[in-house]
């Protein structure tokens, strides 16, 4: 598995073309909004507007069982809709009767309190001033008065919660006498404004704490994230601070997946906090909950800074998404970005602690890992193998084979044995390193950009490599120079897509070492390599000048110059591709000297320094890396 050294040029073309990957976040405007048939409110954490500028009107305020009604919403540009008819005598119930389309391209039908159709809403967020579909009247016969409902988004921010429309009563029903209270608007109660940064003095004492890094304190650090419980009575008091642009936010869990979690955000809108608890059901947006179930929310804004901090009781019942803070969970820490109060998808891995902690129970100080403990092992054991055991074995095999010609290992040549062992152990680390993401994730990963693709470009080549040594041809064999040239090609192939990937992997957000350091580390390693390819390289040239020389001193060979001496130097080189281990036979072939002593000795010990030196800086280099990999 003898492979030349890699092209810095080449190497940076290859990373640059595949890391120019990007992930776009994606809305959720489908209308699907069936969860909240009940409150008809959307969950955007905000409150609903208090003067409606929209009007349900129908072409009919008289009905018969099964009758059909054509209803109509209009009004100021709006983008979303969810339009219902209930009891009119009870409009905290279920919704009553079905719909039907009249245009499918802006309107759907959904399924409301287990009534097939009984509610319909937008398909899309083009803005539209009108909508129109038909209502039917249910066959039973009953409610006798019906009362349309709307509620409309005009933007994210802007939406207007059961708007009431015109009441239908039956023919020969009896005058109806409303009996609800009028519509009542939620009130945004004012958070008001932190005046100090958070402390963690307390934290392992008064405070459950969580930091990132462990050694953050929020009073004097800019660049960390903290995360702080505090009991009192029946309630907990959270403090929260992160540097963003966008949000900060944490979720309670029952595992280290992000499902059916208890989530908190703090966005930044403009030049205000928006505090909101939020549900979270998988790798979808949050829905949003009313902020009104959190107390005394307070925030701060200052040197990019975003602090919130909020008081819940342990115990929501009247809330089954809020978990009861008594139990054990694990905690999840992110941040990202937020436009116009819309958080998008965060922009690195969260930080979750490693195992299940209760908040109300004994103060700790924790941390956390943004990065899963499969994925920190397969990116050590892919930097073990295509840093060091590769890197080590192609050098030994390119030009320490006439070092120890008269020593053996396990019968065979010391190079080649250093050489097979190391590529051996190669392949079995990173053959198990591919396995570690699948095990993880479960599946392919779409948001991996390149890497996936070139780990398993890898992954065939390092299969190939031993499978070719298997049927390669004896050394004197015709056919021999074929399986040198393929054995080098493919690993050189290898050795170029390995090191693009590990450029990709580090910027991953399941890994993301710290940047630009990673790039700066990885390029000093391939510079490093280089530099101890082309050294030895320059070493070989000149033992050969001087060979030449010594030759041209007994009479062997009468004259030569710079270019005759390059053709030697080239035409050796090949032929010790053919013959492993002959230079010095080789050498005595070309030149025609009988003594062949002066090639089999000179400049070993010279190799031999190189070698221990680049060695030891090989593992510096592997050693920073994977004490960067720990510290994620």
């Amino acid at each position: 598995m003898a492979l030349s050294a890699i092209n810095p040029l080449a190497v940076a073309i290859v990373v640059f073309l595949f890391s120019c990957n990007l992930d776009p976040t994606n809305a959720y405007p489908d209308g699907r909004v069936t969860e909240v048939c009940d409150s008809m409110q959307p969950r955007h954490g905000r409150q609903p507007q208090d003067e409606p500028q929209h009007n349900i009107t129908v072409d009919k305020t008289v009905f018969k069982p099964g009758e059909r009604i054509k209803v109509t919403l209009s009004g100021t540009r709006f983008t979303g809709f969810l339009v219902q008819a209930r009891n009119a005598d009870n409009l905290d119930g279920n919704a009553v009767g079905s719909f039907s389309l009249i245009d499918g391209d802006i309107s759907q039908l959904l399924t409301c309190g287990n009534v097939e159709d009984s509610a319909v809403s937008h398909t899309n967020k083009k803005r539209k001033e009108q909508v129109a579909f038909y209502w039917i009247a249910p066959i039973d016969g009953s409610p006798v008065h019906v009362q349309f409902l709307a509620s409309v988004v005009e933007k994210y921010k802007i939406y207007w919660v059961k708007i009431k429309g015109p009441i239908l009563s039956q023919a020969n029903a009896p005058h109806f006498t409303s009996s609800q209270p009028g519509s009542q608007m939620l009130t945004e109660k004012q958070s008001s404004s932190l005046t100090t940064r958070f402390s963690s003095s307390d934290c392992g004492r008064n405070k459950f704490c969580i930091r990132d890094p462990s050694s953050c304190k929020p009073e004097k650090m800019h660049q960390c994230f903290f995360l702080s419980f505090t009991k009192e009575n029946q309630s907990v008091l959270v403090e929260m601070s992160g540097p963003g642009e966008g949000y900060i936010s944490f979720a309670l869990s029952h595992d280290q997946w992000m499902r059916d979690d208890d989530a908190y955000l703090c966005v930044k809108d403009d030049q205000e906090v928006q505090i909101n608890p939020a549900h979270i059901k998988g790798r979808t947006h949050p829905e949003m909950a009313s902020p009104d179930l959190l107390q005394d929310r307070a925030w701060r804004l200052e040197d990019g800074v975003i602090q919130c901090s909020f008081r819940r009781p342990i115990k929501m019942p009247s809330s089954p998404e809020r978990f009861d803070l008594n139990g054990n969970y694990y905690i999840f820490l992110a941040d990202g970005d937020a436009s116009d109060g819309i958080i998008s998808r965060h922009l690195r891995q969260p930080l979750i602690t490693s195992r299940m902690y209760n908040v109300t129970g004994s103060p700790e100080n924790i941390g956390g890992s943004r990065s899963p403990l499969l994925v920190k092992f397969h990116g050590a054991l892919m930097f073990m193998a295509w840093m060091t055991t590769v890197s080590i074995g192609v050098i030994v095999a390119r030009f320490f084979k006439p070092v120890w010609p008269n020593s053996s290992l396990f019968g065979q040549q010391v190079w080649f044995q250093v050489h097979r062992i190391l590529m051996v152990t190669t392949v079995i680390l990173t053959c198990v390193a591919f396995v570690l993401p699948f095990l993880y994730r479960g599946h392919w990963s779409n948001r991996a950009g390149y890497h996936p693709y070139l780990g398993c470009v890898v992954m065939a080549l390092t299969i190939l490599q031993p499978v070719m040594a298997i049927f390669r041809p004896p050394p004197h064999a015709s056919r021999r120079h074929i399986f040198n040239w393929m054995h080098w090609g493919s690993g050189t192939t290898a050795r170029i897509f390995a090191v693009a990937a590990m450029f990709l992997g580090m910027d991953l957000q399941a890994l993301d070492l710290p940047n630009p350091w990673d790039t700066y580390t990885m390029v000093g390693f391939i510079l490093w390599h280089v530099f101890t390819d082309l050294l030895l390289e320059i070493h070989a040239f000149c033992l050969l000048r001087t060979g030449v020389g010594q030759m041209q001193q007994s009479g062997a060979l009468i004259k030569t110059n710079v270019f005759g001496l390059i053709i030697l130097y080239v035409s050796l080189m090949r032929k010790v591709e053919k013959r492993p281990g002959d230079f010095s036979k080789l050498a005595e072939d070309q030149v025609g000297i009988l003594n062949t002593s002066h090639f089999e000795n000179e400049g070993h010990t010279f190799k031999k320094i190189v070698l221990t030196i680049y060695i030891c800086g090989n593992f510096a280099f592997l050693i920073t890396f994977l004490a960067a990999i720990y510290q994620i």
